[in-house]
């Protein structure tokens, strides 16, 4: 199903705003040289969920850091709702995932380059299927 209007005017108010609210308490707890980017918002129909994917750079401190953010995520919330006072009536409730997307891309990228390449080795995509 496709998403409606004000699921997509919700979903880029929430992303623009928790850009802002995560860099800055990333580099204000001390996380120099990480970047966080919003890279999706999802907002369910009923407009009570958003699922919020994070591109966290680099990679190895992904995990941590969304460990960090969904323990926080009722400060994150009430930053989000002070934020868009004026253009939401209601917060919905947020959920965070690891994006993990330009990770896969850059393996595609790698098995292409590489001798593991199953276009030009077929036999190799039976050993990649997943069981």
């Amino acid at each position: 199903m496709e998403e409606s209007q004000r699921q997509k005017k919700i979903g880029t108010v929430l992303q623009q705003d928790l850009v802002e609210v995560l860099q800055t308490a990333a580099t204000q707890g001390g996380m120099r040289g990480v970047l966080i980017s919003v890279s999706k918002v999802k907002v369910t129909v009923d407009l009570g969920v958003a699922k919020v994917y994070l591109s966290i750079f680099p990679n190895d401190k992904g995990p941590k850091l969304l460990e960090g953010i969904k323990s926080n995520t009722p400060l994150i919330r009430h930053e989000l709702a002070q934020r868009t006072k004026h253009q939401l009536r209601r917060m919905p409730n947020l959920e965070f995932f690891i994006d993990d997307s330009l990770e896969y891309i850059d393996q595609i990228e790698k098995s292409l380059k590489g001798k593991d390449n199953p276009l030009e080795n077929p036999d190799l995509l039976d050993k990649r299927k997943k069981s």
